[in-house]
């Protein structure tokens, strides 16, 4: 059955005989000496070092680019100075020569990491770009041959480096303007901290935001003051959705950690408190499809706007499973890839950029088990009890013993057991092996 192209209901044929019963999430953080670890569920894969470099020091990364412009007077003046002395002094003329040297090498690095920000094939789309790197190239060259060889014969070429040295005039030209566009530095973190996540790049806005289908966005946290360095600006997200979608647009905001005033985009806003790298509730689930649902219908042109911190653990989960309820797919795994190869952007890296928390995917599953087997009506809550936990070869982890090692179990926000193996509190450290007991 379907309405305004939306499916309504449709039930497959299901033969393996699943069971499932309403589980409360729970969290196990270990704490060994100052150090805290999550489960491998829990870990950020995503998240390199020049993007944590870029998430926390945004500021230092424009005053790369001011020291750039430092450099550039520095070396305007060797030029200048060499000019004045005319290799006179040797010993100076030798210094001048490595100083140009390492100023050369930092245009280099300068050259090559834009290069890796902005992609091969989109930095060399300007022609001033391309001038950069030929007089980077060509200067540090000419001054690597100047400071490590013995050039007796420079005076038969004696104008060759310092004309190349003025050429770096013209860099001083183009870092001008980008240290001025304060937004194309931040455009230039933004992909970073994005990685290979599809981004919407038309009509003069940069977003981290995807169609996953035609009436479906994902996108990352809309996000002001320092964070909007590094994430979506909430007002390019409103500016973006008020153009493409004016009137038809509803945001979901999956953060537990953080919201905004719905006001900006016209409080058409619903909230779901998931943690990050957390799964909703069954219930959350089937509350958050009926809302979809019950807004797709009000009109063929409405669209659904989701979105956590990245726009992909927990924006995921929710977009699979309205994708499942939507009857676009019936299995969980259909969907979870169709989501990954939506948000990634294989021309820029292969790197996935789908689900990949083993209890999101999970979860998933579930609520095509709910759906196809259950018809979304939620099995008798059937409470599991931990009876013990056991933690093997702790050799090289910490002191090695175990005695620094602190354990806590969280459900429902709420801490329900917790150890401290120094005190042997709640548990058993023998033999590198720690036992947990008094669960229940």
């Amino acid at each position: 059955m379907t309405h305004n192209g939306i499916s309504i209901f449709r039930k497959p044929e299901i033969s393996q005989d699943t069971c499932i019963s309403k589980l409360l999430c729970s969290a196990i953080q270990l704490q060994i000496g100052c150090h805290t670890f999550l489960p491998a569920e829990h870990v950020d894969s995503c998240t390199d070092q020049m993007t944590v470099f870029l998430l926390f020091f945004p500021i230092p990364f424009a005053c790369f680019r001011l020291f750039g412009i430092v450099l550039i007077f520095v070396d305007i003046s060797l030029v200048i100075l060499s000019l004045m002395i005319a290799h006179k002094y040797h010993s100076l003329d030798v210094m001048i020569g490595n100083i140009s040297l390492a100023i050369a090498f930092f245009f280099l690095f300068d050259v090559l990491l834009r290069v890796s920000i902005e992609g091969f094939e989109k930095y060399f789309e300007s022609k001033l770009n391309i001038l950069d790197a030929i007089i980077v190239g060509v200067t540090l060259l000419i001054d690597f041959v100047y400071a490590v060889s013995d050039f007796s014969g420079i005076s038969l070429i004696p104008r060759a480096v310092i004309i190349f040295r003025i050429l770096r005039v013209i860099i001083l030209i183009r870092i001008f303007r980008l240290a001025s566009e304060k937004e194309r530095l931040e455009k230039l973190t933004r992909r970073i901290v994005s990685e290979n996540k599809r981004r919407y790049t038309k009509d003069g806005f940069d977003l981290d935001l995807t169609y996953v289908t035609a009436r479906v966005i994902a996108m990352s946290f809309p996000s002001s003051g320092k964070q909007s360095w590094y994430r979506n600006p909430i007002k390019e997200v409103a500016r973006f959705l008020d153009t493409k979608h004016e009137g038809h647009y509803k945001v979901y905001n999956l953060c537990s950690e953080q919201g905004y005033d719905p006001k900006i985009f016209h409080y058409r806003v619903e909230r779901i408190f998931i943690d990050d790298h957390n799964v909703p509730t069954l219930e959350e689930m089937v509350q958050f499809t009926h809302s979809v649902m019950e807004w797709m219908l009000q009109d063929e042109n409405n669209v659904i706007a989701i979105h956590c911190k990245g726009g992909k653990g927990r924006t995921g989960t929710m977009i699979c499973i309205w994708l499942i309820e939507n009857s676009l797919f019936e299995s969980a795994k259909e969907s979870l890839q169709y989501f990954g190869k939506r948000r990634t952007d294989e021309s820029t890296s292969s790197k996935f950029q789908g689900v990949e928390t083993p209890s999101q995917n999970r979860y998933v599953e579930y609520y095509a088990t709910l759906k196809w087997k259950y018809n979304l009506q939620l099995p008798k809550a059937k409470p599991l009890e931990i009876k013990s936990i056991k933690l093997y070869a702790i050799h090289g982890v910490g002191k090695g013993n175990g005695s620094d090692l602190r354990v806590k179990i969280i459900m429902e926000k709420q801490v329900v057991f917790h150890c401290v193996c120094a005190t042997q509190e709640n548990c058993q450290v023998r033999d590198s092996q720690v036992s947990f007991k008094s669960l229940s």
